[in-house]
């Protein structure tokens, strides 16, 4: 493959990476006018957030005020403290809190991008001070794929354990619905519009056009960047930063079998994933020779980290943890492929269903955020533990992968990703606990789930745990005796949904070096900047909020300084609404 160095185009944005973070500064800087380029390593384009729930967690935005929520900055940062610690950094924090809502409404105004309020979705840690009920946690509107037009077939599916019939997407009420739609005539009539809207799309497209949670993140950020001319080079992997008396002026990409010298002349934006799936990866987990299950793409190896070393950028140091923890299953297919579940919403917190380590005992709350589900697993020394339930919640809910009735999961038992039988014993026989521990486990455990309260972990004792749980069960909907043959389990994994730990910036996204100054041009967002929530997980979309917040506050730092630079005497005023 031929490697010469070829002069090209000049730009005034190149952004490395196709996701949130990276989109919402290729959005916001396409629409005020700049020219951009964005460079992606993968086939398909949008990264982990495509397949994200497409959350957003953000301070004070228009959705909460209509809505009445009553929230403060002081409640906010109150709230933050109390969950970061000793991390908190207080300009970045300040910063998102601040300007976090601006950019949203930004965003909505001058791109396709459309959030709603949920009207009900608790901080992660309800009872700590200045946390909410609701007001923000923010959901993504879906969306017409239809409306990327060639560029849809390169918007990065979804796995098919996040699909139904192979290619629909759903989201947090669509799952509702088809859970009630046997009692509901109102649910039955949403699941049955979008399964034939499904049918009519499948005449024509791979998979739905009815775009929900991140994929319709991607593609609504997308189609405005398209729109205002955004370039992008997919299958192209930035190889070294372009650096001129310190400052970063363009970036050298292996593009088309060719090694390209791209000129950024407002600067590049490192917002590629962070690192979660690369070599680096086992070397700042717990229990690095241990099995671990990753959901970022092979592609999200760090690369931001190794071009940073050009200009003696900064890492973050000693956060709480260095990824966004998660639990997560994997099947293995009969033609060697592998397919990963991670366990965020859908099956721990619900009723009749139970995890339990290699011992055969609980150890876990398991209506607690997946992010602390998987600390509580390295604190008790696991890297595998076990999710059972009985008939009655897998006909209700499913069971990660496996469906919940009228599917045949016949399947997913031939390839040994689910275990089923007859009666607990046999359970425990087949997955190698020990059989005595585990009736032990469900007799203490079933005589406080029919009296709705759990006195060994609590279960379904806050707010946010009830909230994930099933609301037409009571008296706790988090609670109900595994009792109904026959039983099922399967194995979990420690997994994570991403690297906290990246490029210390500030709160402009600039880049800094180890001197603690800002390295001109360079800036970073996503999993490539280092996470101001220093590795803990606060609330739902503390990923996606920060990452369009500052790839928003990156590309409107950019407009603003190449302004400067060609009207040097005049007040730009880019970004104002």
């Amino acid at each position: 493959m031929a490697t010469t160095e070829h002069a090209q185009p000049v730009y005034d944005l190149v952004v490395l990476g196709s996701g949130a973070g990276g989109f919402a500064a290729a959005a916001t800087a396409a629409s005020l006018g700049l020219k951009v380029l964005v460079v992606e390593k993968a086939d398909t384009f949008g990264g982990t957030s495509a397949i994200s729930g497409g959350a957003a967690w953000v301070y004070g935005t228009d959705q909460a005020r209509a809505a009445g929520a009553k929230d403060s900055p002081e409640a906010m940062r109150t709230y933050l403290k109390t969950v970061i610690g000793a991390g908190y950094n207080a300009p970045l924090v300040d910063a998102f809190i601040a300007r976090g809502h601006e950019a949203l409404r930004w965003l909505e105004r001058h791109t396709e991008l459309r959030y709603a309020l949920r009207p009900h979705s608790p901080d992660y840690y309800p009872d700590e001070p200045g946390a909410t009920q609701f007001g923000r946690a923010l959901e993504m509107v879906e969306y017409d794929g239809r409306r990327l037009g060639p560029r849809f077939k390169d918007l990065k599916m979804p796995p098919p354990g996040m699909l139904l019939f192979g290619g629909m997407m759903v989201n947090r009420v669509d799952i509702q619905h088809f859970l009630g739609l046997r009692k509901s005539p109102r649910s039955l009539w949403h699941c049955l519009k979008l399964m034939a809207r499904y049918a009519l799309d499948r005449l024509r497209h791979h998979r739905g056009t009815r775009l929900t949670t991140g994929n319709a993140l991607i593609a609504r950020l997308a189609t405005t960047a398209f729109a205002h001319g955004t370039q992008l080079w997919l299958r192209s992997e930035a190889k070294a930063l372009i650096v001129e008396h310190g400052a970063v002026t363009g970036v050298v990409v292996q593009h088309e079998g060719r090694r390209v010298q791209v000129r950024a002349r407002g600067g590049v934006v490192c917002a590629m994933g962070g690192f979660a799936a690369g070599e680096l990866a086992a070397a700042y987990r717990p229990g690095v020779n241990a099995p671990h299950l990753t959901m970022s793409p092979p592609t999200n190896d760090g690369a931001a980290l190794h071009l940073g070393e050009a200009v003696d950028a900064a890492h973050g140091e000693g956060l709480a943890a260095n990824f966004f923890w998660a639990p997560v299953s994997e099947l293995r297919h009969a033609n060697g492929e592998r397919e990963r579940f991670p366990h965020l919403v859908t099956d721990r917190a619900k009723p009749g269903v139970i995890a339990i380590n290699p011992a055969g005992q609980r150890f876990v709350n398991e209506s607690n955020s997946y992010h602390h589900f998987v600390q509580t697993m390295f604190a008790s020394n696991l890297t595998t533990c076990w999710l059972i339930c009985d008939a009655e919640a897998m006909n209700r809910y499913g069971l990660g992968l496996a469906r919940p009735k009228p599917v045949n999961n016949a399947a997913l038992i031939d390839a040994g990703y689910l275990y089923r039988a007859d009666t607990p014993r046999a359970l425990a026989e087949a997955i190698g606990v020990d059989p005595q521990a585990l009736q032990a486990t469900l007799e203490r455990f079933n005589a406080d789930a029919r009296n709705g309260i759990d006195r060994a972990f609590d279960k379904g004792g806050n707010s946010y745990n009830r909230y994930m749980g099933d609301p037409h069960h009571t008296p706790n909907p988090c609670l109900a005796p595994l009792v109904k043959a026959p039983f099922y389990a399967i194995q979990l994994h420690t997994g994570d949904l991403g690297s906290a730990r990246g490029l210390v910036t500030d709160a402009h996204a600039n880049v800094l070096n180890r001197a603690g100054t800002p390295v001109a041009g360079l800036y970073a967002t996503g999993n490539d900047m280092n996470s101001l929530m220093n590795g803990t997980y606060p609330g739902p979309g503390i990923t996606l909020g920060p990452a369009l917040t500052f790839g928003w506050i990156a590309a409107s730092h950019i407009a603003n300084r190449l302004q400067a630079q060609a009207h040097p005497m005049e007040t730009n005023a880019c970004t104002t609404n």
